[in-house]
């Protein structure tokens, strides 16, 4: 019997794969938990076709991430902060704080893209990532400066 996978199964397939499994494991199993569509004409083309659309998505969000990457790469934020002996902060800069920094600089990033492994406790000037799609990482200089 032929079928195409609506959902990843493991250890069968991944959503969109059109497959050939026996008439009972597609019958029994497959179909009635809705994990798979009987293979016809007509749902192959509508499987394609959702598979187009999702492309063309995809690749417009991508196009949209190199842009912005261009313009966050070009901007280097400053954020003013209370200092103690040896450049130590009172606090911490956090994916909040460098998301405001680059908000007044004009663009607008939410603040979930941005990758810091821990808060920034130093002064000093920082690289940290922003991940704005799927392999689109832009670097930020991040200046924290004592006020």
């Amino acid at each position: 019997m032929k079928i195409i996978l609506s959902q990843d199964v493991e250890q069968v397939g991944k959503a969109g794969t059109v497959l050939e499994v026996a008439d009972g494991f597609g019958r029994n199993y497959l179909i009635p938990r809705g994990l798979a569509l009987p293979a016809t004409a007509r749902s192959i083309n509508q499987i394609e076709h959702q598979k187009r659309i999702v492309a063309d998505k995809i690749a417009k969000t991508r196009q949209d991430a190199e842009g912005l990457k261009g313009r966050l790469e070009d901007v280097a934020c400053k954020i003013a902060r209370e200092a103690g002996e040896e450049d130590k902060l009172f606090g911490s800069v956090t994916i909040r704080d460098i998301a405001d920094a680059l908000a007044e600089e004009g663009i607008v990033v939410d603040h979930k893209k941005i990758v810091l492994d821990s808060p920034i406790k130093h002064l000093g000037v920082y690289t940290v990532d922003v991940k704005l799609a799927a392999e689109v990482v832009a670097k930020v200089k991040v200046w924290v400066v004592a006020k």
